[in-house]
């Protein structure tokens, strides 16, 4: 028999492979990108609400999940299974919305905090059915808030509400069942107060004889005690209901359960409602035993077959029942759903036949009669209260899930790589873009391309007909649209490269024509300051009888080099006025300027294509990471790529 590894250091393990699956994203539509992200989503659920707690505590009690497909019989399942209603069946699609999860009294503490399935919030609920008894134990968890306050004690504690009962005012609710018309919740979801069978003004000593219920609300703590008054607690009538809240788990305790077992009634797993579905699915990671319901007419279908194939995959504790089977056909159904078992290699599953009865159907008291539902009973009953099975039952299904990780984090490794390499692919087609036209400006500046047209014209009248500021405009303007041109071919480019590339279509924006005219044009007026700042500087210490003009030293400056050859005059001309070496260091100096300026203006561009991708931080060593974690987990936890271990000789075949 297999007993759950629980060392220390096995489970630093496990929370540092925990840390890195969460660093790892998938934000790029690749193919598998989908999957991958949904596996992270299953493979952190599994390791935050089974895997680390059952390994922290394995003196936990068991927790089976009854999940299903929609009108599957689940809530009419635990009822049954408890011997009282505690969960809503109704003949609604989705019925089952809140999961609610039921436990023996003495194991409430396992589950009022946030050991398993943290991101629930705790809702305890009062007796909602059922004869007169003794309520729940007093459990001390004050709770205070703005809105109000609740001592919050389960068997004896007040809650003062913020809106009156339903009934006779202000009510103050009290464990006990003493109040006047009804109590009342403090805190952020006021509800209305109970009323029990004996009208609005009940004697608690006489008739009250449930306890309040527990509301434990760490998201809204100003939640107190919930009270209730007559013979029993009576219909739960909040202004919200609690299945409109959302991430909320309600609460049941019951003697009739056997220590060491819980049983929790999930969503339906093909619920239209997606919320539904992904909490039934992160319900099912939580379980140490999977208990799938289907029905006679439902056994074939694929939602139910992809989530025994999971557990398969998982090799978790696994028991199916076949629920609503008529009579008449309860023997050929049974054999044809066994074949389909062996043929999928789940024929050990144990399986479980309920026949149709009217009150599977929600006929009657909604109680399938205790003969039913005896043998399944049985079974949880024995893994349990059987110390040796209960210990194989939590081990085989945690063993299985770490063995899981052997696939599943090398398969999210490969998804992070697809993931980094198309980025990459992304970034260097745009980069080397860029490169080349960086490249082709600066050549064709060396050619002299920017003087032409009106450029050239203003030089051509230069400087009789045209003085030096209009000449350098021209001059800037012309700079500033073969910036542009050459901007607008890399993207063209660009774009002509990434078609059905869908990481390129996911991140790169649109071509900004008009956004690079306008940031090219500022960079070159620039530019032209610039110049004109060390056309001043060289005039002034030129060796000439008489100072030059700083802005006709700027215009030849700027002519000659943005003019190539067809600018040789203004090199001359510059020349005469600053003498040779004053000329060269200012064209050597404007040259640097220039380079700078166009490198700065592409720099600016491409950094605009890439911010989104950028954005993402898909980083090169989410591969490493999770490769390495999980070499640390196999160090520690060697035997998990042999499980799964031989079963217990309980674990046979039953029906």
């Amino acid at each position: 028999m297999a007993t759950l590894d629980v060392r220390p250091r096995l489970l630093d393990a496990l929370s540092a492979l925990r840390d890195r699956v969460d660093a790892t994203r998938f934000p790029l539509p690749l193919p598998g990108a989908a999957r991958a992200r949904r596996s992270r989503a299953e493979l952190l659920a599994q390791l935050d609400d089974y895997v680390v707690p059952r390994l922290s505590a394995p003196e936990a009690p068991l927790l089976a999940v009854i999940g299903g497909s929609t009108g599957a019989g689940k809530s009419t399942l635990v009822n049954s299974l408890v011997g009282r209603r505690v969960t809503e069946a109704g003949v609604l699609r989705p019925t089952t919305r809140t999961p609610v999860l039921v436990c023996h009294p003495e194991d409430r503490h396992w589950f009022s905090g946030r050991r398993v399935l943290p991101h629930l919030t705790r809702v305890w609920m009062p007796v909602q059915d059922g004869p007169q008894g003794t309520g729940h134990e007093a459990y001390d968890a004050p709770y205070d808030g703005p809105y109000g306050m609740g001592d919050g004690r389960v068997g004896g504690g007040t809650g003062l509400g913020l809106r009156p009962g339903p009934r006779d005012g202000p009510g103050r609710g009290s464990g006990l069942g003493l109040g006047l018309g009804g109590g009342g919740v403090a805190g952020a979801y006021p509800v209305r107060g109970f009323h029990g069978e004996y009208g609005g003004y009940a004697d608690g000593a006489g008739h009250g004889r449930y306890a309040g219920g527990y509301a434990d609300y760490d998201d809204y703590p100003a939640l107190g005690g919930l009270g209730a008054t007559g013979s029993r607690a009576a219909d739960y009538v909040p202004d919200e209901p609690y299945d409109a809240l959302v991430d909320s788990l309600r609460l049941e305790t019951d003697p009739a359960l056997p220590r060491g077992l819980a049983l929790l009634d999930a969503p339906d797993i093909d619920s239209l409602v997606t919320e539904n579905r992904e909490l039934a699915a992160r319900l099912i990671c939580a379980a140490d035993i999977w208990v799938l319901v289907t029905t006679a007419t439902r056994y074939a279908d694929a939602v139910p077959w992809h989530l025994l194939r999971t557990a398969k995959e998982y090799d978790v504790t696994l028991i199916t029942v076949l629920d609503r089977v008529p009579h008449q056909v309860a023997v050929e159904v049974a054999r044809k759903y066994a074949t389909l078992l062996d043929e999928a290699g789940l024929g050990e599953v144990p399986r479980f036949t309920i026949p149709e009865l009217p009150e599977s159907a929600g006929g009657g008291s909604g109680l399938l009669p205790a003969s039913a539902v005896a043998a399944l009973r049985g079974w949880l009953a024995r893994r349990a209260e059987d110390p040796v099975a209960r210990a194989a039952a939590a081990a085989r299904t945690a063993e299985g899930a770490v063995a899981a990780l052997r696939t599943q984090v090398p398969a999210l490794a490969s998804a992070a790589a697809a993931q980094h390499s198309a980025a990459v692919r992304v970034a260097q087609r745009v980069v080397d873009a860029y490169a080349r036209a960086e490249e082709r400006a600066l050549r064709e500046i060396a050619q002299g391309a920017p003087l032409a047209g009106d450029a050239l014209t203003h030089w051509h009248c230069y400087p009789r007909d045209v003085p030096p500021d209009a000449l350098l405009d021209a001059l800037a303007s012309s700079l500033a649209t073969l910036l542009t041109c050459v901007v607008s071919a890399a993207d063209a480019e660009i774009d002509l490269a990434s078609q059905r590339d869908p990481a390129a279509e996911a991140t790169l924006p649109a071509p900004d024509v008009a956004g690079v005219a306008g940031r090219a044009g500022v960079a070159a007026r620039h530019w032209r300051r610039c110049v004109e700042e060390l056309a001043e500087e060289e005039a002034s210490v030129a060796e000439r009888a008489m100072l030059p003009d700083p802005d006709a030293v700027a215009a030849l400056a700027v002519t000659g080099l943005l003019g190539g050859r067809r600018a040789r005059t203004a090199g001359e001309a510059l020349a005469e006025l600053l003498g040779v070496h004053g000329a060269l260091r200012l064209r050597e100096r404007g040259g640097v300027l220039l380079e700078e300026c166009v490198r700065r203006v592409l720099d600016a561009e491409q950094d605009r294509l890439l911010a989104p991708l950028d954005a993402l931080d898909i980083a090169a060593e989410q591969q490493a990471d999770l490769i390495a974690a999980l070499s640390v987990l196999r160090k520690e936890h060697p035997h998990a790529a042999t499980w799964p271990p031989a079963r217990h000789a309980s674990e046979r075949r039953e029906r």
